[in-house]
């Protein structure tokens, strides 16, 4: 019974001990420290600034949509131009809406185009189905 007695106890204090620890503080990478970290997104409201904000190096678009600086040529919302959506399922590649399950010019992802006499089938050039 003493045994058992100490045992308890001294898993009583690893316990306590434990759960009175202090996490290891995060420290800081030297490495990022001495980048410059990139403005917010508020940053380009392009709504009360003036749209030259989006032509900024590091803003996430060169074009004004609705308020916030947009890459037309790569936005489901704003393919190629402001306002112009894709349809669902389709990807905006090169401001162009495309079916990248069928597209020939762009199988599986943008730009990967298959050969002449290859079709494109569930994203695949020569889908052996």
């Amino acid at each position: 019974m003493g045994r058992t007695t100490m045992l308890l106890m001294a898993l009583a204090l690893a316990l306590i001990a434990v759960a009175h620890a202090t996490p290891p503080t995060l420290r800081r990478s030297r490495f990022l420290a001495s980048k410059a970290p990139p403005p917010p997104l508020s940053y380009y409201d392009c709504v009360r600034k003036p749209p030259s904000v989006c032509l900024e190096p590091g803003s996430p678009g060169n074009m004004c949509c609705k308020g916030t600086c947009t890459n037309t040529e790569s936005s489901v919302e704003h393919c190629g131009n402001c306002n112009r959506k894709c349809k669902y399922g389709d990807t905006c590649c090169e401001g162009k809406c495309v079916d990248l399950l069928t597209d020939k010019k762009n199988c599986g992802e943008c730009s990967n185009q298959c050969a002449n006499s290859v079709k494109c089938e569930f994203g695949m050039c020569d889908y052996a189905g």
